[in-house]
């Protein structure tokens, strides 16, 4: 199994919860169902609690703005770690958190650690996701005993290494990567450790920022150890533990009744990611081989490219991390997130891939798109098996912008994650069309209000839309391409990361056409126009003059060409530097559509003309919908020819 946790042996195990007595239920878990129930909700409430605290004081913007962290409450040692309630919030770092806090308490020795402790590590193969994330966890005592763990895991701005910010898939190795914290103490006895607050300042470059965010999850950790106690107080000890018991035996056996539904056997699938941060010689791969037999699954990873050669790589428990989002979301979306999602799911994968990678050359950094493709390859298995259950593939990749520089006046600033293509939308299923702006499918993040990043960069938000006709077609409609231009009014060092542009990432299900592929530019300034804003159209013959930075494009034109364009590589230059009064483009790719197009319904065909989603060319190529009018002139008078769209969908049905 991926997960030590386990179900303890009792009448769960031979029935479905629904059905074991009350008296057997009281054995199984301390209490009754009714104080089961109060007490979990209580537990959600006190991690949402925490993190409504910390979001509101946080200093640095990728926390406010982004909502880069999670709270969760984990079981004492002697009941192995189980990971029972978690934040609504970062689905990759809820997903590694279970084994963060059990790897990270058990290296340090849970015997070592007192009331009042604040435990750190930001090891990625120790605990996954990048050296950014910290994970912060408070050990809870009753009668000088371990009874539980309140957790945080937050993004931080920079952790020193090559490139500030950390943000660029071109650096080698861990050491470029920044500051590895082995299991310490950041807090003892609720005081400040000196050394361990120095070692981290000494290495981070915004160390004014890092340290109110410090003292913050200082505190949420103090309340949510104090709402737990609240709770044992009130209900008791065994209450509480076989509660957190509980909550994992209800993920395990949603989980497990969804496999069953899936019928018996293997299943491949695969993803492609387009280069690593060397050169473009390499495409990577993830294969996965999925073996269902009765209520359990097995996936293989086997056939996986080997490790990149620089940080795109993810480690093991990213993936598993992955497996769970895919199959959560594939099957039953309603499957509570805790250790127990895991329980029936076998991961098999040899160590040194893109997805198991090992240190120190296999430096992980750019976690996310790595395990992103895990999410895609699990999808492009699964989906022909689930029909009409088949869930259409989003953006793939957050296509991430990470620039620095110094402002005229000597001020330095920095930019994250908040001007490439970070957000983008989500395929079709069978309840509808997909969101046309979102985060990936196993992200849960906020978008950056437009005020705030020209608040704290020199930077203009000059678009920021839905691109016409990036949608997959199909009865429900992929979500739209995300386009966003931005003009720079300072010089600056800009890397930009995105993964996915070669293979479509936004595969269509039950029928659904994919989505088609994105790019990013560089438009430099106008001899005469470095001083004030302009506004670069959308048609293809506006790219001659640009920098192509990613994507396959004409040659000649450097638009969108998918079918004979030539591959641009995002990294031919390590870092894009430009001038004031650049523009920086960012088109992610569109979101997959479900179901026959030709089988959409022609007045919503006609609502995504009046709409932008769909161009009236595109109606009729697309959809078999015949739209008269002009959207832009006249959206009120747009109307379907009944008679032509009638014969040209007979037309596509006698192919």
């Amino acid at each position: 199994m991926t997960t030590l946790e386990t179900s303890p042996a009792n009448a769960t195990d031979q029935a479905r919860l629904r059905d074991i007595s009350d008296s057997q239920f009281t054995d199984a878990y301390g209490c009754d169902r009714f104080t089961a129930a109060v007490i979990l909700n209580r537990l959600r409430y006190a991690v949402e609690h925490m993190s409504t605290g910390f979001m509101r004081e946080a200093f640095s913007p990728i926390i406010r703005d982004w909502y880069d962290f999670a709270c969760t409450i984990s079981g004492p040692p002697d009941h192995n770690y189980p990971m029972a309630v978690v934040s609504n919030s970062l689905v990759v770092f809820l997903g590694t958190l279970g084994d963060a806090v059990r790897n990270t308490v058990e290296e340090f020795g849970p015997e070592n650690l007192s009331p009042g402790d604040v435990l750190i590590c930001n090891d990625p193969y120790r605990g996954g996701t990048h050296v950014n994330d910290v994970c912060f966890i408070r050990p809870v005592f009753v009668d000088r005993k371990i009874v539980s763990f309140v957790n945080m895991r937050a993004h931080q701005l920079d952790m020193g290494g090559t490139v500030p910010g950390g943000f660029s898939a071109t650096k080698a190795n861990v050491y470029e990567n920044g500051l590895v914290i082995p299991p310490m103490l950041l807090w003892s006895n609720d005081e400040p450790v000196r050394s361990t607050f120095s070692l981290i300042f000494d290495n981070t470059r915004w160390g004014g920022m890092l340290l109110p965010d410090f003292k913050s999850i200082y505190q949420q950790l103090k309340l949510g150890e104090q709402l737990v106690l609240e709770n044992i107080a009130r209900y008791g000890l065994d209450a509480y533990l076989g509660t957190l018991t509980y909550a994992c035996d209800t993920s395990a056996e949603r989980m497990r009744d969804a496999i069953a539904l899936v019928p018996d056997g293997d299943y491949e699938g695969s993803a492609v990611i387009d280069a690593d941060g060397v050169d473009d010689s390499i495409d990577y791969t993830v294969k996965v081989t999925l073996r269902k037999r009765g209520r359990d699954v097995e996936v293989d990873l086997s056939g996986t490219s080997p490790q990149a050669r620089t940080c795109i790589n993810c480690g093991v428990l990213d993936t598993k991390t992955a497996v769970g989002v895919a199959l959560t979301m594939l099957l039953d979306p309603e499957v509570p997130f805790t250790s127990g999602t895991w329980r029936n799911i076998d991961l098999a994968t040899p160590p040194g891939t893109l997805v198991s990678s090992l240190p120190p050359d296999g430096g992980i950094m750019m976690f996310w798109e790595a395990s992103g493709a895990v999410v895609s390859a699990v999808f492009d298995a699964l989906n022909p098996a689930l029909g009409e259950k088949g869930v259409a593939g989003d953006y793939g990749s957050t296509n991430t912008h990470n620039a620095s520089g110094v402002t005229a006046d000597g001020t330095p600033w920095t930019s994250a994650t908040q001007c490439g293509g970070e957000h983008g939308p989500w395929g079709a299923t069978k309840e509808g069309d997909g969101d046309s702006y979102t985060v990936l499918f196993f992200l849960n993040n906020l978008d950056p209000a437009t005020e705030t990043i020209e608040h704290d960069s020199p930077v203009v938000m000059l678009r920021k839309e839905h691109a016409i006709d990036t949608g997959g077609p199909g009865t429900f409609r992929g979500g739209a391409a995300n386009l966003k231009d931005t003009l720079w009014l300072s010089e600056g060092n800009h890397y930009l990361s995105p993964f996915r542009t070669k293979v479509p990432s936004g595969v269509g299900a039950n029928g659904g056409e994919p989505g088609p592929n994105g790019a990013i530019w560089i438009f430099p300034p106008e001899d005469d126009a470095a001083d004030r804003p302009r506004m670069i159209g959308t048609s293809a013959d506006v790219y001659s003059d640009s920098v192509p930075v990613a994507g396959v494009l004409d040659p000649d034109t450097k638009a969108l060409d998918p079918d004979n364009g030539v591959y641009h590589y995002f990294a031919s230059q390590q870092v894009w530097q430009t001038k004031t009064g650049s523009i920086l483009r960012c088109l992610t790719n569109g979101g997959g559509g479900w179901g026959d197009p030709f089988a959409r319904e022609p007045e919503r065909v006609l609502a995504d003309v009046r709409n932008e989603y769909v161009s009236v060319a595109g109606a009729a190529r697309d959809y078999g919908v015949v739209v008269i009018g002009d959207p832009r002139s006249d959206p009120e008078g747009l109307r379907i020819d009944v008679q032509a769209t009638a014969a040209l969908r007979n037309e596509e049905e006698g192919r």
